[in-house]
């Protein structure tokens, strides 16, 4: 198989599959698998398939809801559901994946997906539905791990790396914009149930591709499964994630909020002080300790809390304020998909191995955050060419320069038997930021909007001199108050993406890749060396 730029690849070109000796697929141990590149489409079907899912239900939400009779107050159950189990399992689904095997892991993970999207599809009451989305989650952080711990092992020399990581994160940068597109067309032409039903075919091409086309490289049964480090480390996640998805309706204030953010918190200390005296930790602490490792895990959450608050607002502001279909909304956010990919395949992918990392994460973190602070300049009357397009377009590329740098500097340099868990840790810090990201922006455009509204319709009545104001001048007000909380909230999250910036560039060091792969402290071929 050659390599997708017509470059054969020292090691592969010209192989054919079954040639070779020493482990399926063909190649003899250390030598690149000749079909690796088909692999790298099995692999970035399942992520997308993840990734999507945390989006695409949210356009589908109404009819669901009015379908299964569920009531405003348990609505969030159908995303918070997911979010919860994916977040909060992330960490034990990536050990698992060390322990019994990649491959494997993210062969049941695609079953389980499957079954869980099939479940929820024929949902026949709010619990059932409640019930597939936790299920989902709880499969979906089985899969996400073991899909970039075999990306890692499997690319670990040359340009393929970097090209591979490029794929990868374009997904992971434009999954969700994908997700509101996908549950738009579904929803309109087809039927909401099929926001799940969709994933089952995914799923099941993908567990062909992966029985034939994947194979694990190393690191099983050398580990061992820390049972205190998971319920601490995982209890804390998902009293986190909990506690941020209630912080939205009820405001940080609440007690139940603020109950469960200090759980979590104390949880989480808890777990930081097991893993330096576990004999098995759950996580090694060499994994989260590495200078360079941490600053992208850091970068990763800063930047996903930015991004996930313009998906939120400008979900908002395409479909209330200036009228848009679902399909037109999901429309709206191609561009910035686009840029996504073209960054991060094409700009990313073919600097990586020539630039330090952060001379990618920094310029991209600066582009994202202009994109942003572009969107501070919004007004209810219709904006798209001028304000919203040129932001989509500086956010996309900006994204599409962190994720795929940030992903190979957090999975370089990882032994193969903790190539699971690290990779957990990197999903676990876009999820999380995703989950804060949400509750922190919505929260401050909330809490925005009504000050401004009240302060605007107290003002107006003076003016006029009437306790009631005309149907007309009240929604105006109104639509103002709505998109002032929003852009104040994007500016808040421009900021956020400046910190990620600072972040990236003061403690991200990493020099340039070294070409082909590097050996770790215990002689095995390291996960993710070799950019």
């Amino acid at each position: 198989m050659r390599h997708p730029s017509g470059e054969g690849e020292e090691g592969s070109a010209g192989a054919l599959p079954g040639a070779g000796t020493g482990t399926p697929g063909g190649a003899p141990p250390g030598e690149p698998d000749p079909r690796r590149w088909w692999g790298l489409g099995v692999i970035a079907m399942a992520q997308l398939m993840v990734v999507l899912d945390a989006t695409i239900v949210n356009i589908a939400l109404p009819s669901a809801q009015q379908a299964l009779g569920i009531s405003d107050t348990n609505r969030q159950w159908v995303i918070t559901a997911y979010t919860l189990a994916f977040g909060g399992l992330l960490l034990l689904g990536g050990r698992i994946a060390d322990l019994v095997g990649r491959k494997r892991t993210f062969m049941v993970g695609l079953v389980g997906f499957a079954l869980a999207s099939g479940i929820g599809g024929a949902a026949t009451g709010p619990g059932m539905l409640f019930g597939a989305r936790a299920l989902q989650g709880a499969f979906g952080a089985l899969l996400a791990p073991s899909a970039l711990s075999l990306l890692t092992t499997t690319f670990t020399r040359g340009r393929e790396r970097s090209k591979a990581f490029g794929v990868y994160g374009a997904i992971a940068g434009g999954g969700a914009a994908i997700g509101l597109l996908a549950g738009g067309l579904l929803t309109e032409y087809v039927n909401w149930r099929w926001c799940l039903y969709v994933n089952v075919p995914v799923a099941v091409v993908a567990w062909i591709g992966a029985a034939v086309l994947l194979r694990d490289r190393g690191g099983r049964g050398r580990v061992q499964l820390d049972v205190p480090g998971v319920a601490l480390g995982c209890g804390g996640l998902v009293a986190i994630v909990y506690g941020c998805s209630e912080a939205a309706p009820r405001g940080w204030g609440n007690g139940l909020v603020v109950g469960m953010l200090v759980w979590g918190a104390t949880l989480l200390g808890a777990f930081a002080w097991w893993q330096t005296r576990a004999q098995h930790p759950l996580l090694p602490l060499q994994v989260v300790r590495d200078r360079n490792r941490g600053g992208a895990f850091l970068t990763m959450a800063l930047a996903v809390i930015a991004m996930f608050g313009m998906f939120l607002f400008l979900t908002y502001y395409l479909q209330i304020v200036l009228g848009y279909s679902p399909i037109k909304a999901g429309l709206a956010f191609l561009p910035m998909t686009a840029a996504i990919v073209v960054a991060s395949t094409q700009i990313s992918a073919r600097l990586l191995h020539r630039l330090a990392p952060r001379l990618l994460m920094v310029p991209g973190a600066l582009l994202a955050a202009t994109g942003l602070f572009t969107l501070r300049f919004l007004t209810a009357t219709p904006a798209y060419a001028s304000h919203v397009l040129p932001a989509e377009l500086l956010v996309g590329l900006g994204m599409g320069l962190i994720f795929m740098p940030v992903m190979a500097t957090a999975t370089a340099g990882v032994a193969p038997q903790d190539a699971g868990v690290t990779s957990a840790t990197v999903n676990t810090a876009q999820q999380v930021g995703g989950s804060i990201g949400t509750a922190l922006l919505n929260t401050i455009a909330a809490s925005t909007s009504a000050t401004y509204i009240a302060g605007h319709l107290a003002h107006a009545a003076r003016r006029t001199g009437r306790l009631g104001l005309d149907p007309s001048t009240r929604a105006g007000i109104i639509k103002d108050g709505v998109v002032h909380g929003f852009t104040t909230a994007i500016g808040v999250g421009s900021g956020i993406m400046l910190l990620a910036a600072v972040v990236a560039g003061v403690v991200v060091n990493g020099k340039a890749p070294r070409r082909g792969p590097v050996r770790t402290a215990d002689g095995a071929e390291s996960a993710g060396a070799g950019v």
